[in-house]
């Protein structure tokens, strides 16, 4: 039996990521899936009607288009078309307004009055260095910026956002929402470091390439990742769950894209001590609580702008949403949590079939939450678009707790695999030179426990497999664009 030179644990973004990295190296790759079809976050399937797909994790991608990775690799030259709203995102208000991220950076500032100037001079300079900001964010301090001005631009729009004088930065509301709207994308206390770091990135991303949605569902990324994998002699196995680090004996080199409670629970009998203590004290934060709708109609908002964003943010007033981060993050759940809601079809028209379309939703909830999140999404929902339970014609909600059952990297339902803290961003999982690297020298972690963390960005999986190609094989990395494989 030929050895596998690299054997892939989990195929998630990253973990295709890592695999594409690996076998445009020359390398022999395998992947191993637990569950029946490829993907992670990435999947998606009918699920109330067997016309309308929904995505089961994620649904929109701001740094699909950004990505250091995903620049490279080209997801467009390889037939994933994308979908870009013409706002990236809303967030309304209860009396009728709404903060609109329209991707013209000008319209926006026009449409927030007295803020525009202040929200102008916040997001210009970071659209004018977007690259460098993007690759400074999401390379995990494992590459110097192409260009070391964006380090300086980025800075002091963090520290002044990341504390309470913040709430002072905007004299109107909708600009109030649109920050903090952004800033509950970390999943976490706010404000702080981590969510302003966060807010920068995503926001400036609105007004360059967007927030795109890929046309047919996420699992359009998946696939185009799995096609250059196997097109690169790869093989993936699926309904494939390992249980023992000893499975995978005959691989020189193992990637996991697993939380460090799962690799833990595979590798333990193999782990030092020291670090399976260390790696128990990697924290895991709120939960996302997932509702799926099938609707009979575009979502009745009572501010009408609001029906052409891709991604509304629920969440009311900048002190509510700070609020109720806060307290969810602290384990409280109050019954009206923030909740992202995306229409795909407002973009991807392909998406409504036969007078039904679907409707995604997430609900921030206190990890391990049990509650059923149908009601409580419903309820915020209908606060800025009366009427939306009348257009639904069946729903599916999957509780914070059920979430790990689906993923079990995702503990007590916690998408990000691992909380978003200031800590946890520079110490992820845990302190080590070479952060994706493990005590064992074949053994790589690439989940999202790891730099730069969560997202639908592939550079988890991309800077592990980068570290293992120079440790273990003395390789250097290939080219990622299509048609193109040779090291560089």
């Amino acid at each position: 039996m030929t050895r596998v030179d690299v054997a892939v644990i989990g195929t998630g973004p990253n973990g295709l990521a890592a695999a594409v990295t690996m076998a445009r190296a020359g390398l022999r790759v395998e992947l191993h899936e637990a569950a029946e079809t490829i993907g992670g976050g990435l999947r998606t399937q009918p699920l109330l009607d067997r016309d309308i797909a929904h995505d089961i994790c994620s649904a929109v991608h701001p740094m699909a288009l950004a990505s250091p990775f995903f620049e490279q690799f080209d997801l467009s030259r390889r037939g994933v078309a994308f979908a870009t709203p013409r706002i990236s995102y809303a967030h309304p208000l209860d009396d009728g307004r709404a903060g609109l991220a329209y991707r013209d950076l000008e319209t926006t500032c026009t449409r927030l009055g007295g803020d525009g100037s202040r929200w102008r001079d916040l997001m210009a300079p970071l659209i004018e260095h977007s690259s460098g900001v993007a690759q400074l964010m999401l390379s995990g301090g494992q590459v110097l910026p192409r260009s070391p001005s964006a380090a300086f631009v980025l800075a002091p729009r963090i520290l002044s956002h990341c504390t309470r004088l913040a709430t002072r930065r905007y004299a109107g509301a909708e600009a109030k929402a649109l920050f903090s709207g952004l800033a509950a994308h970390a999943n976490g206390r706010l404000p702080s470091v981590v969510s302003a770091a966060v807010a920068l990135l995503l926001g400036h991303l609105a007004h360059t390439t967007g927030w795109p949605i890929p046309r047919g569902g996420s699992t359009r990324i998946a696939a185009a990742l799995v096609a250059d994998i196997e097109a690169h002699g790869g093989t993936v196995h699926t309904a494939n769950r390992i249980d023992d680090l000893r499975e995978l004996a005959d691989a020189r080199v193992i990637l996991c894209d697993l939380s460090p409670k799962e690799f833990v629970r595979i590798a333990k009998h193999e782990l030092p001590a020291r670090y399976v203590r260390r790696l128990g004290r990697f924290r895991y934060g709120p939960a996302a609580a997932k509702v799926d709708f099938l609707v009979n109609e575009p979502i009745p908002w009572t501010n009408p702008e609001v029906a052409h964003a891709g991604t509304v943010h629920l969440g009311g007033t900048q002190a509510e949403t700070f609020r109720q981060e806060t307290h969810t993050a602290a384990g409280i759940g109050t019954g009206a949590p923030f909740v992202l809601v995306s229409d795909p079809a407002v973009a991807d028209l392909d998406r409504a079939h036969s007078g039904k379309r679907p409707v995604w939703a997430y609900a921030h909830v206190p990890n391990g939450d049990g509650v059923d999140p149908v009601p409580m999404v419903c309820r915020q929902i209908e606060r800025y678009a009366p009427g939306f339970s009348e257009t639904i014609i069946a729903a599916r909600g999957i509780c914070g707790a059920e979430y790990e059952a689906y993923n079990p990297n995702y503990v007590g339902g916690d998408i990000g695999a691992g909380a978003v803290t200031l800590r946890q961003a520079l110490l992820r999982p845990t302190l080590r030179w070479g952060m994706h690297s493990t005590p064992l020298p074949h053994v790589y972690l690439c989940s999202a426990s790891t730099p730069p963390g969560p997202g639908v960005h592939g550079m988890c999986g991309y800077l592990a497999a980068k570290l293992a190609l120079r440790r273990r094989f003395g390789l250097s990395v290939p080219a990622l664009a299509p048609g193109l494989s040779e090291a560089r």
